[in-house]
């Protein structure tokens, strides 16, 4: 059995001031936890010297080879060594922790990189000569010339060979590398103007180049959108939506992809600080809370997000590898968040993503060719309108008693719309087929409208649209008159810690908006008075401790809510046009101009696109037209 007590002994303890090599390795635990924490620490340092370009070489993933070149303004003979002692920087004086304007201020990386790996340090500064310092396992070598035309390389080899335990915990290669390489895309999108090139140099030579991304030029957002492009990828970049907005000193802009370019994980969603790439949980919070009503639970958002503020507003000092931050008042960059990313969604009202088409037209494969060689491409010149609508007179087929569309449409499952069912809904100024869902052509198995478009066509599931026009009015009216809340004939008490009951009451207000009403009741017990009357009968005290386990988690909760809008949601179903139904041509137009009129109509209550859009273009590809 395990003694009570095992680090009591019958020695009084001693306490020891540690050498700096202990120290420095001690702090290298906290800074650099893998190699690509060695590669972020020393990629900022680029940064923070105003290199224009970045290239990055490791390999065994980063594990025996990591090695940044710069064109920066780099670092004198003299200043050499000083460049390897603990906490000396040139990036503030010490006199206001809080006004930092670099990724880097503490002046640890440098020392604690040199007391685990083999570090060399090479650079050289306009009008100087160049010089170079090396140090292993903290101990330091003088400094000696060096032949460098500009800039600074640092070269660090077998990191943690004077700690060979941490080398247990590495993971292999491939993950190290992919480690590395998303540090280094998140460092290329905070920095747009900035070229960086990544290069895997296992097993000697020149390489392969892993990553690259040039120079952006432009102004602010086309540069930032062109970088994201090339980082996250053109759907993205296509689907994305620009945000910018400002409120109490703090700035927001960046780009927001729709509901219905969602991901499976929360992979895509990158924060930035003052240009700090962090991993903050009140901000990915705000960030989910902003698309809590498009998305499905196991959906997430994509999103590169920048928030810029004075300095003194943000304290980045909180976090060893500094990818954490609190804001002094963290309420206000929350709801900046939110409300700006709920009214740039309802600003794009019906649009859906076009990976959606995309996928689309992936589906609808031409038949494979029975000789080899490249696909044959048919010319062809396309008609006018005019052409087009006489040609379509002439082909008219007389009328006939025999089975016409009525008879076929019970077979097929389709049905087409008459001309004057199209030509009532049109005006001189705006004809039906230049709106944005164009004008309905027909309906095919009772659940999708085909309409026609300038350059296109649009297929819409009509079930899942009206059901998104639905929940939109039943929000709004619940919106405008409020939660109904029903009383409780005898209030349930709920016993809970006292930090969980401090919690809850804080919440208070912002839950009886919801029409869940609480109060202290003495002690740690609250007293649940009143609950929402559009949920029935509810478990208060299982509630009440579902809302705990978000707040703990999150920092919030969205529980209430969720479940309200699940019952809208549900009676948002069962009172929309069902699948099944035959619509007229009137009521199929009808339904796709409130489409266009109604914010989100572009995706269903789950995140899935309400229709699908393909353009002429890309049909005509479909059966090898040019």
């Amino acid at each position: 059995m395990a003694s009570l007590d095992p680090n009591i002994s019958g020695f009084r303890p001693v306490i020891r001031q540690l050498d700096d090599a202990a120290i420095n390795r001690i702090a290298a635990g906290e800074v650099v936890e893998r190699p690509a924490s060695a590669v972020k620490e020393l990629v900022e340092n680029a940064i923070d010297a105003g290199a224009t370009r970045i290239s990055v070489d490791i390999a065994d993933g980063g594990k025996t080879l990591i090695r940044v070149t710069d064109d920066g303004c780099g670092i004198s003979p003299e200043q050499l060594p000083l460049a390897l002692s603990r906490h000396a920087t040139s990036k503030i004086d010490g006199s206001d922790l809080l006004d930092i304007h670099t990724f880097g201020f503490r002046g640890e990386a440098l020392p604690s990189l040199g007391a685990v790996g083999r570090l060399t340090i090479t650079s050289r500064v306009p009008g100087d000569e160049a010089a170079t310092i090396r140090v292993a396992g903290g101990q330091v070598e003088p400094v000696k010339p060096a032949a460098l035309r500009s800039g600074t390389v640092v070269e660090l080899r077998d990191l943690f060979f004077a700690t060979p335990a941490r080398l247990k915990f590495m993971r292999t290669d491939r993950a190290e590398a992919q480690a590395i390489t998303d540090t280094i895309k998140r460092l290329a999108m905070a920095e747009p103007s900035i070229g960086l090139t990544l290069r895997d140099v296992s097993g000697g030579g020149e390489g392969r180049i892993v990553f690259r991304a040039d120079a952006e030029s432009g102004d602010l957002f086309d540069a930032l959108h062109a970088r994201l492009a090339r980082v996250i990828g053109r759907e993205f970049a296509e689907n994305a939506l620009r945000i910018e907005a400002e409120r109490e000193g703090i700035r927001l802009y960046g780009y927001a992809a729709l509901p219905t370019y969602s991901r499976g994980a929360a992979v895509s969603q990158y924060l930035f600080v003052n240009g700090r790439p962090v991993r903050d949980k009140m901000l990915t919070g705000a960030l989910r809370a902003a698309y809590f009503d498009f998305l499905s639970r196991d959906r997430h958002p994509a999103a590169a997000l920048f928030v810029d503020c004075d300095p003194t507003l943000v304290d980045v000092n909180v976090h060893p590898a500094k990818s954490e931050v609190r804001f002094r008042d963290p309420g206000i960059a929350r709801g900046l968040i939110i409300s700006t990313l709920r009214h740039a969604l309802a600003d794009a009202g019906h649009r859906a993503s076009t990976t959606v088409a995309n996928a689309t037209l992936g589906a609808m494969r031409p038949e494979t060719a029975p000789h080899p060689g490249p696909a044959r491409i048919y010319q062809m010149d396309r008609p006018s309108m005019g052409a087009r609508t006489a040609a379509y007179r002439a082909q008219a087929p007389e009328p006939m008693p025999a089975p016409g569309f009525a008879e076929l449409s019970q077979s097929y499952s389709g049905q087409m719309i008459e001309p004057a069912a199209v030509v009532e809904d049109q005006t001189p100024e705006t004809p039906v087929e230049q709106l944005p869902l164009g004008a309905a052509r027909g309906q095919v198995h009772e659940n999708y409208i085909i309409a026609q478009t300038a350059d296109g066509m649009v297929i819409v599931d009509q079930h899942a649209a009206h059901e998104r026009l639905v929940y939109e009015k039943l929000k709004t009216q619940m919106a405008e008159n409020g939660v109904a809340a029903q009383a409780l004939l005898i209030p349930e008490i709920v016993e809970l810690s006292e930090g969980d009951c401090a919690r809850l009451l804080e919440v208070a207000d912002h839950l009886s908006k919801l029409g869940l009403t609480l109060e202290a009741f003495g002690g740690n017990a609250v007293a649940v008075r009143e609950t929402p009357a559009i949920l029935g009968e509810v478990n208060a005290r299982a509630m009440i401790l579902d809302i705990l386990d978000e707040l703990a988690d999150q920092g919030e909760s969205q529980m209430v809510q969720a479940r309200i809008e699940a019952i809208l949601s549900r009676v948002a179903c069962h009172g929309s046009i069902r699948s099944g139904r035959r619509m007229r041509g009137e009521e199929m137009n009808a339904l796709l101009r409130e489409m266009e009129a109604t914010p989100h109509s572009g995706q269903c209550n789950h995140g899935r696109p309400t229709y699908v859009e393909l353009k002429l273009a890309d049909i005509e590809r479909l059966f090898g037209r040019s």
